[in-house]
C-alpha cells in the first residue's frame, strides 16, 4: 500500500508499482484550461487518474488498462478513493478503444511503457508494462488524435533521448507542444526523462523548462516539493 495525503494506491497485484514518472505526471500535467473529462492512457495502478481527480474538478476521469491484474488494482483503487464517482477503468488495449470512439477527452495522459531495447526479462507481466512494443509511440499520437477535444490537452512522460522523435511524431497529426519539462535525478546528472504536453494550436513560445528531483539523497529540491507537496505526505 502506499499512501498520498487524500488517498492510497494498493498495488500488490501489478507488475507496475507507483513511481516516479507517474507522480510526476500526475502533479505536472496541465489543468488551468478546467478539462471536464480526462483519459489515463495505461492506467497501471490508476494513480495518474487519480491526481488528477484530486487536482481538477473533471466529472468524467476514464482510464484504460490491458493487464487484467492492473486493471483489477486500478478499479479497487478508484472504488476506495473519495472520488469513486468520477473515476472510471476500462479493460482494453488502446487499440480496441479507439475502434469506436464515443468521447472526446480535454486531457489525456500517459505514462506509457517504454523499453524499446531488444532485452526481455524473466517476467513477462513486468515485460509488457514496461515495453514499448505494448504501446507504440505512433499509436498513442494516433489515439490523441482522435479523442482529444478542439482545446484539449495531451501530456505525457517518455525518456528524453525519445523526445525529439516524438515531437516530429505528434507535429504529423498536427499536434504541437505547449510547454517542455527536461527532469534529471541530481544537478550532476544527464537529463532522464521528458514531461511533454501537447494542443491542436501551435504556440509561438514553447514554455521549456528543467526540473531536478533531488540535491541529496532524499532531499529534495524546492521546486520538487512545490510541484509534489500536495500529494507526498512527507512533503
Amino acid at each position: 500500500m502506499f499512501s498520498f495525503k487524500q488517498f492510497s494506491v494498493k498495488q500488490d497485484k501489478t507488475a507496475m508499482k507507483v513511481g516516479t514518472d507517474g507522480v510526476l505526471l500526475g502533479a505536472w500535467a496541465p489543468v488551468s484550461h478546467n478539462p471536464f473529462s480526462v483519459l489515463d492512457i495505461g492506467a497501471g495502478t490508476g494513480i495518474v487518474a487519480l491526481m488528477l481527480a484530486q487536482r481538477t474538478y473533471a466529472e468524467q476521469i476514464d482510464a484504460l488498462e490491458i493487464d487484467e491484474d492492473a486493471y483489477e488494482q486500478a478499479v479497487e483503487n478508484f472504488e476506495s478513493s473519495p472520488w469513486g464517482d468520477r473515476l472510471f477503468c476500462f479493460h482494453a488495449g488502446l487499440d480496441e478503444f479507439i475502434e469506436e470512439p464515443e468521447e472526446e477527452y480535454d486531457l489525456i495522459v500517459s505514462n506509457p511503457p517504454f523499453y524499446a531495447e531488444d532485452y526481455k526479462s524473466e517476467n513477462e507481466q513486468r515485460d509488457l508494462a514496461r515495453f514499448q512494443d505494448a504501446m507504440p509511440f505512433e499509436e498513442l499520437v494516433e489515439a490523441a488524435d482522435l479523442l482529444l477535444s478542439e482545446n484539449g490537452i495531451f501530456a505525457l512522460i517518455i525518456p528524453y533521448k525519445e523526445e525529439e522523435k516524438f515531437i516530429a511524431l505528434a507535429k504529423e497529426a498536427e499536434l504541437y507542444p505547449l510547454k517542455i519539462t527536461r527532469v534529471k535525478g541530481h544537478l550532476t546528472s544527464p537529463v532522464k526523462r521528458s514531461l511533454l504536453a501537447f494542443s491542436r494550436n501551435e504556440v509561438s513560445e514553447i514554455k521549456i523548462d528543467e526540473l531536478v528531483i533531488e540535491i541529496d539523497r532524499h532531499v529534495y529540491t524546492p521546486e520538487y516539493i512545490e510541484l509534489t507537496k500536495d500529494f507526498y505526505l512527507k512533503m
